[in-house]
């Protein structure tokens, strides 16, 4: 850390900080920087010579599940004056799924870019990264990661467990489960609002293993947040002891010089993906994953989720998957515990934000709650929670959470209900002249990364009301959409390339014969060579709404759901400004 001396004299570490391009010249820009941030009421003693930290906080009043995330910032700001640096916060776009159409998906990118170009154009030597809701916490990483300077990740924490009627809640698994039960008659509408105000009751993101719960968990295990930090609870009040420690780490983050791009190595994407399928996590982690590599220049085919998923077993058991919800996980041992379990099968060695090794930073941790968090040689099942899919209907792979899926349809064939986008399936499937039954596999189009635009939510299709009423719990369904993370049932997703391209998808018809073959790794249209290739010629791209600004840029750029959904020309990184040139 460095000292302060007497009077202008500073101290340095021994080498240079960026903030010191900014601060430390005796020239007129240094002049204009040094006597701007005075305005603020700051003086030398508090800033120059010292790290300075910036705290990116995606808070708004706009997104429920980040709310709280200006508190956070102020113990994040104890912990770096407690070390002897500067804390400076500023805002960045936030993301909320609950309330953000036509999905966060679409803006994650954006967000990515807001972040690092706010790093990249201040004179930040690190970062604490603030983040809550589903796409915060990767849209965060990815803008850190191409500016590459030490950063470190505080998640805001899920919320407390939902109760209704002595049951416990978790949002929003069930959401669709007794949205599922009213449309079927079998809860009522006073039933239905009673629910509404019982399942979130507190600050924080969702508190099943959705996406929000996932990132927090996979951001911990790639080593970019310190150890426990992704369970514990919105409101606990060591959430922000945890936003205390982060403060006082990253500066000693910044004194190494350790930075995204050494953290986040093969090893630490290999260690994430184990610790994916052992928590049985959201789909959505695959794709944030994959465009996490391409920011950090690491080779993370689809495939390797694949390849990780027999040899690793699925331990917690967390709605939508199981029974229990994130509360329940931290006072079971948190994700410290699960990667203990799992500890031959990582990279121990593995550097993370701590100064230490993954393995060091795990010694120890103990399961307090072996229902909740399965020991490894007792698991809920030997192989992982998601699978990749290839074949005829998916050729460059699709994804599905088979932990979540009724086993029986995990090998299955069925005949085709097609809806060609999200319109056409909530106007018909409800309709009681929907030709359905148990067997069908229902397949909506025009829902990926250019059709949606942007990927939404909407995989997780509605099983049709008639066959709810008859009591079927389950149905193949495949999109080239997304899911959320809290969502369940034979759901295949991910399909690539999307429809509104050109993929196969597009040229699926009402009575094509599907097959899913799980074991197999595979997905089929069963329809000949000729037919196709006359669909083909027939087909044409739907048009595209959006002639101008970001939704066009998304739409002109956006890789598909096997590259990670990247925008192309955000891959890699480029250096940070280090010669910080006033023009005046």
């Amino acid at each position: 850390m460095a000292t302060m001396r007497n009077g202008a004299n500073f101290g340095r570490r021994s080498g240079a900080r960026r903030s010191e391009e900014w601060f430390e010249r005796s020239d007129l820009d240094g002049f204009m920087h040094r006597s701007w941030l005075k305005s603020t009421g700051v003086t030398d003693e508090t800033f120059r010579g010292r790290a300075v930290i910036g705290i990116c906080n995606s808070w708004s009043e706009l997104v429920n599940c980040n709310i709280h995330l200006r508190g956070l910032a102020e113990s994040v700001k104890r912990g770096v004056l407690q070390a002897g640096g500067f804390p400076v916060e500023f805002p960045v776009m936030s993301l909320g799924e609950s309330l953000m159409k036509p999905t966060t998906m679409l803006y994650r990118n954006q967000m990515a870019m807001d972040v690092e170009e706010s790093i990249r154009a201040y004179p930040l030597d690190g970062v604490v990264l603030l983040t809550g809701c589903d796409k915060t916490n990767p849209a965060s990483i990815l803008g850190a990661a191409s500016a590459n300077i030490p950063a470190i990740v505080v998640t805001g924490g899920p919320m407390l467990n939902g109760h209704w009627r002595g049951r416990e809640l978790g949002s929003c698994s069930d959401c669709w489960h007794y949205h599922e039960e009213l449309r079927a008659g079998r809860i009522t509408e006073d039933d239905f609002a009673e629910i509404e105000n019982a399942l979130s009751r507190s600050n924080g993101h969702c508190m099943t293993m959705g996406t929000a719960s996932t990132m927090a968990c996979v951001t911990e295990a790639l080593g970019l947040t310190l150890p426990g930090g992704a369970a514990v609870p919105a409101v606990d009040s060591r959430r922000r002891q945890l936003a205390e420690n982060a403060g006082r780490q990253i500066v000693d983050l910044v004194e190494r010089d350790l930075k995204p791009s050494d953290i986040l190595t093969e090893a630490a994407f290999e260690n994430a993906i184990r610790a994916l399928h052992a928590i049985s996590g959201s789909t959505n982690a695959v794709l944030h994953l994959i465009a996490y590599a391409g920011r950090v220049g690491v080779d993370l085919p689809l495939q390797r989720f694949d390849d990780l998923c027999a040899t690793t077993p699925w331990l917690v058991d967390l709605k939508p998957a199981g029974r229990f919800l994130m509360e329940d996980f931290y006072y079971a041992g948190g994700l410290p515990a699960v990667l203990t379990q799992i500890s031959d099968l990582l990279h121990l060695d593995a550097v993370t934000v701590t100064g230490r090794t993954m393995g060091e930073n795990i010694a120890g941790a103990q399961i307090v709650n072996p229902e909740v968090i399965r020991p490894f040689d007792d698991p809920l099942d030997r192989g992982g929670a998601l699978v990749v899919l290839t074949g005829s209907l998916c050729p460059d792979g699709a994804v599905m959470k088979i932990s979540a899926a009724d086993p029986a349809l995990l090998q299955h064939e069925g005949r085709a209900i097609v809806f060609d986008d999200i319109h056409d399936l909530a106007a018909r499937v409800d309709d009681p002249e929907l030709e359905c039954d148990a067997d069908s596999v229902m397949v909506l189009r025009n829902a990926g990364p250019v059709g949606g635009p942007g990927m939404p939510e909407w995989g997780h299709l509605p099983i049709p009301a008639k066959l709810l009423k008859q009591g079927v719990t389950d149905l193949v369904r495949i999109s080239d959409a997304r899911m959320s993370g809290t969502s369940y049932g034979a759901v295949v997703l991910h399909v690539a390339p999307e429809s509104a391209i050109g993929g196969p998808l597009a040229l699926v018809e009402d009575g094509d014969l599907i097959r899913l073959d799980v074991e197999g790794r595979s997905l089929d249209l069963f329809v000949d060579d000729a037919e196709l290739e006359a669909r083909r010629a027939a087909w044409e791209p739907p048009e595209r709404p959006d002639a101008r600004g970001y939704r066009k840029l998304h739409a002109d750029h956006v890789l598909q759901a096997n590259e990670g959904c990247d925008l192309d020309f955000l891959r890699g990184r480029s250096p940070v400004v280090t010669d910080a040139v006033t023009y005046l």
